[in-house]
């Protein structure tokens, strides 16, 4: 019996957990889509999902025929195979190559980590949303253990160790980490100041990061399941453009672990 059946056994029905973070967020995400919108996958990746082995996590990560349209963006060329996006664009400087206003649903998943420049990156979500539109982000929790281990690791053995680790992660998918807009209070204040009203809480999956040995496994299972809330691993954020960007008057819920 593996680890995650262990501990998780409702994972022996259907291979996911009731906490797996990714049919969390999506499962979201899909509810705010319509068969016309146009949807923005901002770090669309190379579509590496579809070698998901459940079925369900691997669908709801899917987004082409769903919609109206699916936009990738990835500051990697080879983002360009990803087969779920109708059209792909590479990211080269600050501005995106996506018109302003034309986008329903942007989606951001374990991208935000990655962002050098969050001020950028927020002002350009707003840009390319339609009044109304979605703002979908997953990110890691820079209070969280993985980023604290992330940032005492010389950044020379991320590499090796992470594509180790279940997931399966190649190489050339690691890109780094600066989290340099990643706690529950630093995007709510993005969200208010770049004119998003929404809601923003913390999430934490099963371990899978700590899959190398029972022990380690036991530690974070006893973490996923009574850290507060503010040292969860990932973050999650939903917000919807407001009429005018920046008013620093929007409201912007947060809560703990759901």
């Amino acid at each position: 019996m593996s680890y995650l059946e262990l501990y998780y056994p409702e994972s022996r029905f259907g291979g996911f957990t009731d906490v797996d973070g990714t049919i969390a967020f999506y499962a979201r995400v899909h509810t705010l889509l319509t068969s016309e919108a146009v949807v923005l996958d901002v770090g669309c990746g190379r579509g590496a999902y579809a070698e998901d082995a459940v079925a369900l996590r691997r669908d709801l990560r899917i987004f082409r025929q769903k919609c109206g349209r699916v936009i990738g963006l990835d500051v990697d060329a080879a983002a360009a195979v990803n087969p779920f996006v109708d059209e792909f664009h590479q990211l080269v400087g600050g501005r995106w190559p996506v018109a302003d206003a034309s986008v329903d649903v942007c989606v951001s998943d374990c991208v935000l980590e990655h962002v050098a420049a969050p001020e950028e990156f927020f002002a350009e979500c707003w840009r390319v949303l339609k009044p109304g539109g979605y703002l979908c982000l997953r990110t890691t929790n820079a209070l969280g253990y993985v980023a604290w281990l992330s940032r005492l690791i010389p950044r020379n053995y991320h590499v090796p160790l992470v594509t180790r680790m279940p997931d399966n992660k190649k190489a050339e998918d690691i890109f780094p980490a600066f989290y340099r807009c990643n706690t529950r209070r630093s995007i709510k204040r993005m969200f208010a100041r770049h004119g998003f009203e929404g809601c923003v809480y913390t999430h934490e999956s099963e371990p899978y990061y700590l899959s190398f040995n029972r022990f380690s496994y036991l530690l974070g299972v006893l973490h996923q399941r009574f850290a507060p809330a503010g040292i969860k691993l990932a973050i999650f954020a939903f917000g919807r453009k407001q009429e005018q960007q920046g008013t620093g008057e929007e409201q912007v819920c947060s809560h703990g672990s759901n």
